[in-house]
């Protein structure tokens, strides 16, 4: 049911994602201007992250009508499919974002979506089954939800420590193709009434502008209270190094909504470029073309934090297992698992892009 009060006047707020979870959702991916070989490519890469989730907690992927028998075939039994439209495949941006209220409540934000930008600089020119994903989970899930008509928001663009602060940037949240109608003040008083925090952190640029506007997911997130885990390289000819080396040096002087400096950690990136190779992808009106050359958001911050485990991108190079070894170290307690995801990257993102958490109530 859509609720016309706040989450935070109502005692609820979004979890951080190293909290205890019920299941995580995925949708298949099938849009031939968005994926190469239509899409088959990145169908066996969506199975595989979705077959090493399911070895921590159970996996929910939505799939069209058209895809449903394509897609019961590729995945395991234990994977639930449920059918269900889509313009594309990145449930972290167009699904719910869950919030509990500490006592056994479970509610969501169906935040509106216009595909990262709308008509000044979204990915492509319709998204009306898209916006439409949030309520249809909840409603699958009898859960209540908050729709925010006038506050266009993805979940790759925050993270929180579910204790008070929130991550972001200012090149996504403040990208004229968001809610240009209103300022840096107001829309950080909306994710503190919507997200139940009290301190907002922001990091001025991500790494993919022409991507997301520069979601936060690829750069850096919270992995415990008062700890951040932070993309970065000190090769100055990185197409990354810029806005990296600017990050961590924000972060480090931060303090999060306790007063607490922040223990920042650091995780390599890729040592070679991932580039858009000579692909068989469709150019349609309307959408963003994907080029040969084109540069790719591979990022190993970009992981998914389950139950008892850590799903982290692997592109087949060279600092591949440098970033596992990382993270098992930010990671103690968890098992760190390395998925090859080089045909998701070449659509736009990652295991986090395709992914959303719901936490245990």
């Amino acid at each position: 049911m859509k609720l016309n009060s706040t989450p935070a006047a109502d005692g609820y707020y979004m979890p951080a994602e190293y909290a205890a979870q019920d299941k995580i959702w995925m949708i298949w991916p099938e849009r031939p201007d968005n994926w190469r070989d239509d899409a088959v490519p990145a169908q066996q890469a969506y199975a595989a992250v979705a077959k090493a989730i399911s070895e921590f907690e159970p996996v929910t992927m939505l799939v069209s009508e058209a895809q449903y028998e394509n897609c019961r075939s590729v995945l395991p039994p234990e994977i639930n499919i449920i059918k269900m439209e889509s313009d594309d495949a990145w449930c972290r941006d167009v699904g719910p974002t869950f919030l509990i209220n500490g006592k056994g409540g479970r509610r969501a934000c169906d935040w509106t979506f216009n595909a990262w930008g709308g008509k000044v600089d979204g990915l492509y020119d319709t998204w009306d089954k898209d916006d439409k994903i949030a309520s249809s989970i909840c409603n699958l899930e009898n859960t209540d939800y908050y729709r925010t008509d006038n506050f266009v928001l993805e979940g790759g663009s925050i993270h929180v420590d579910g204790e008070g602060t929130l991550l972001t940037t200012q090149m996504c949240l403040l990208s004229a193709g968001r809610n240009p109608h209103m300022t840096k003040q107001e829309i950080e008083s909306h994710l503190c009434e919507y997200l139940g925090v009290t301190k907002v952190l922001w990091l001025r640029d991500g790494i993919d502008p022409d991507e997301t506007n520069g979601h936060i997911d690829d750069v850096a997130c919270f992995v415990a209270p008062g700890e951040v885990a932070c993309a970065y390289t000190d090769d100055p000819k990185h197409p990354f190094y810029d806005a990296l080396q600017k990050a961590y040096k924000d972060l480090c002087g931060m303090t999060d909504a306790k007063g607490r400096p922040l223990k920042v950690h650091k995780v390599c990136c890729p040592k070679e470029t991932v580039r858009i190779g000579d692909f068989n992808i469709r150019a349609v009106d309307g959408s963003k073309a994907r080029n040969e050359g084109d540069i790719c958001i591979a990022s190993y911050i970009n992981f998914l934090i389950v139950n008892g485990g850590v799903i982290v991108p692997q592109y087949g190079d060279v600092n591949d297992a440098l970033a596992l070894r990382q993270l098992q170290e930010i990671f103690p307690d968890r098992k760190v698992v390395g998925v090859y995801t080089r045909e998701i990257v070449y659509g736009g993102g990652n295991i986090h892009c395709i992914t959303q958490q719901e936490p245990r109530a």
